[in-house]
């Protein structure tokens, strides 16, 4: 991995792992997250996954795309004819303008993604709701067809790995999301003890969060939502008692509150300097993305604002109790990468198979035909007799091919993707796989010319 030049693309991709394709393309990526960029880097280069998707896919020589979005991480992967054409496609979204970028090659993907998915790669290690947005960044990218068999393989190996991770190891027990961190973050700089917490948002992160405040030694809980209907169930599904709220009410809310968290899906601040301005001391842990909270808002005497960038301390708290469980998972992560490449290795031999036997059968079929009108015009052929012709040409081409299958598949036992490469040129596996297979020109030349021999 390595942050992105101003000139990223024109310059090229120099090393960096073989490739990992089915015999249609290259798997490429970039990021931005927690570990390389600050919350101002993310907000600027945040996205609709849609959109992103749709980037890539214009983009010539791209085949497949995926996009994952989360509040501390915005990340996008392109499988492409080759390392630069994916480069380039990557380029035209948001992240790839951000100098924080890191750019990833074809290896670097498949250990990345299944960190990502196991909770590896999270500002609070071990959290489940990686796995989720993981999941749902998948089923967005199957909706607008941008999944296909590179992506199909490895996104659901990453799902499975970060099943596996909090269901083998002691990963994510006990307290441990970003929600959860913030409550963390919220008792280490202002005493809940008898305060007044407020939680503005009232979606999977907000409602989190009001989980963790509930079981803290805040005397009074108050949930906001735009829907005050959606705070209510919020609240209802809390174990202490908590009063649902219309965001419409929010100065008010904030004139009493103590602690606030925000966790809003809002493009634009929820909270500014207005919003602020009758406001006693109030602490604000802020973890949506964008911002809920206007930076405007730290100016206020009686205001202090934590975001994503603060988080460290409680981070770090996290991973030291989780120690073990990280051995576990990194193990985990460890055994799965070879296991992918294998899968994407007889993934694109399996194809290459496919397309050499299919156009033998289509060969095999015209050179039949055609010796089969000869003998019928010079006597014909009973039932029996033609069997045995056809039996002839399937058994040549069985014998034919046998040697190339087998050279295929040792290059893949033997990860030499160069060979597969040569064995695919040489038999021109992946034009004839572009071919309409409606075409009246032979599908297959250099062994059509074998068997016309």
């Amino acid at each position: 991995m390595q942050p992105l030049g101003r000139d990223w693309v024109l310059a090229g991709v120099a090393g960096g792992g073989q490739a990992v394709t089915d015999g249609r393309g290259t798997l490429v990526g970039v990021r931005l997250s927690h570990d390389v960029a600050d919350v101002d880097a993310l907000e600027a280069a945040r996205a609709d996954e849609v959109d992103v998707l749709g980037t890539v896919l214009d983009s010539p020589g791209v085949s497949e795309a995926f996009a994952l979005a989360t509040c501390n991480r915005i990340e996008a992967y392109a499988v492409a004819d080759d390392e630069t054409a994916g480069f380039r496609a990557l380029s035209e979204t948001p992240i790839a303008g951000r100098s924080e970028c890191v750019r990833m090659d074809q290896t670097t993907c498949l250990e990345h993604l299944l960190r990502v998915a196991a909770g590896l790669e999270s500002l609070v290690v071990g959290e489940d709701e990686i796995l989720g947005q993981v999941e749902r960044g998948y089923e967005t990218a199957r909706s607008v067809d941008a999944v296909g068999p590179v992506l199909e393989t490895v996104v659901t190996k990453a799902i499975r790995v970060g099943k596996r991770a909090r269901t083998e190891t002691a990963i994510n027990e006990g307290a441990g999301s970003v929600a959860t961190a913030a409550t963390d973050l919220l008792g280490r700089e202002a005493p809940l003890a008898g305060a007044t917490a407020l939680v503005v948002g009232a979606g999977r992160m907000g409602a989190a969060a009001a989980r963790a405040l509930a079981s803290s030694a805040a005397d009074t809980l108050v949930v906001a939502n735009r829907t005050p209907e959606r705070a209510r169930l919020v609240c209802e599904d809390l174990t202490a008692q908590a009063s649902p709220a219309s965001l419409s009410d929010l100065d008010g809310l904030l004139d009493e509150a103590d602690t606030v968290v925000t966790a809003t899906a809002s493009p634009d601040p929820v909270v500014d300097e207005d919003t602020v301005a009758g406001a006693g001391e109030t602490f604000f842990v802020d973890i949506a993305q964008p911002r809920d909270v206007s930076p405007a808002v730290a100016d206020h005497p009686s205001c202090r604002v934590a975001t994503l960038d603060d988080f460290d301390a409680v981070s770090e708290s996290i991973r030291d109790r989780r120690r073990e469980a990280v051995r576990e998972v990194e193990a985990l992560v460890t055994d799965a990468v070879p296991d992918l490449r294998t899968q994407l290795r007889r993934r694109r031999v399996d194809g290459a198979i496919a397309t050499l036997y299919g156009d033998a059968e289509r060969v095999k079929q015209r050179q039949v035909e055609v010796a089969l009108e000869r003998l019928d015009a010079s006597g014909g052929l009973d039932a029996d007799e033609r069997d045995v012709v056809e039996s002839l040409a399937d058994a040549l081409v069985s014998r034919l091919l046998a040697d190339p299958t087998a050279a295929l598949r040792r290059a893949a036992a033997e990860d030499d993707p160069e060979r597969v490469a040569a064995l695919t040129r040489l038999f021109e596996l992946d034009d004839r796989r572009d071919a309409d297979p409606g075409s009246e020109e032979p599908v297959h030349q250099s062994l059509g010319r074998i068997v016309d021999d």
